[in-house]
């Protein structure tokens, strides 16, 4: 028999997502963030959820843009940083020595060190409780030269990105391939009942 645990924001995975906006007074900012992750196809979409008291909640508001930047295992104290301090109060980009590049795309800016980034325009916006769900159409996936594998796409052994363990607080890193997606499932779908 479960155990029951209550009414949690436990659920593994979760990623962690760093996100990009502009203040109104063009200083760039960059907080972590864990819930989130896509959430259309058609047209490209991810969405963040945020509280309204963050300093990024009024920057996306105000400019009706961001980014979500993946970073390396290896990146995980700076990204760690960034969600420990407020924009409000420190340039967290300056104090991690992240490089701010803006977007030619949308008004916000990037992590020029992280391996993968989303640059997303505001489409909407979804009041939970706590938390602003805010929904971004992906203008473009900008990825490292590096992290490419043979097939042309993202490579998620290069990448290597943070995993956030929702229970237990504490970060990880990706593990072993279990098998081809849409695919080792045909083994079951081929048993005669």
């Amino acid at each position: 028999m479960k155990k029951s645990l209550g009414a949690k924001t436990i659920l593994y995975p979760a990623p962690v997502l760093l996100v990009g906006t502009y203040d109104e007074n063009d200083r760039p900012n960059i907080m972590a963030a864990a819930w989130g992750g896509i959430c259309c196809s058609v047209p490209p979409c991810a969405a963040v959820s945020l509280r309204k008291a963050t300093y990024s909640y009024g920057n996306i508001i105000s400019r009706r843009a961001f980014t979500i930047n993946i970073a390396s295992s290896d990146q995980v104290e700076k990204a760690d940083y960034c969600g420990l301090e407020s924009g409000r109060n420190i340039d967290k980009f300056e104090k991690t020595g992240i490089k701010a590049v803006k977007s030619s795309l949308v008004d916000a800016p990037y992590g020029e060190e992280f391996p993968l980034i989303l640059e997303c325009k505001l489409l909407n916006t979804i009041e939970i409780g706590l938390h602003t769900q805010f929904i971004g159409e992906i203008m473009d996936v900008k990825a490292d030269p590096g992290i490419i594998g043979e097939d042309g796409k993202p490579d998620i052994k290069k990448i290597d990105p943070i995993i956030f363990d929702t229970g237990g607080r504490s970060y990880w890193s990706i593990g072993k391939n279990l098998g081809k997606a849409f695919s080792i499932g045909k083994n079951i779908k081929q048993l005669k009942l």
